[in-house]
């Protein structure tokens, strides 16, 4: 793949999700176009994934739904694990 700026993430393509995770192209489709599976970069017709976020995203995904939860409930899920996440990284001011 050429050098698109993410050289040290491993990218991977929603054709190589279905083949990787055995899923079909229009469930990879609904889950990205449901803010489940989040694109890193799109060139041409080609959407390109983090291939870490995705492996992570599709087990929590079939995971959550085996529990019975709803689409709208894990995007939630995700998006309040996403939210920890972030601010568990930025650093927070010191008081004085």
């Amino acid at each position: 793949m050429p050098n698109n700026g993410y050289e040290n993430e491993e990218m991977i393509t929603a054709k190589e999700i279905m083949r990787e995770f055995s899923v079909s192209y229009q469930i990879v489709n609904h889950y990205t176009n449901f803010g489940l599976l989040p694109v890193v970069k799109k060139e041409a017709n080609i959407r390109y994934y983090d291939k870490s976020t995705i492996k992570s995203r599709i087990k929590q995904i079939r995971d959550l739904m085996q529990q019975g939860y709803s689409l709208s409930l894990i995007r939630k899920k995700l998006d309040q694990d996403d939210n920890l996440e972030n601010t568990a990284q930025t650093p927070q001011p010191r008081s004085t």
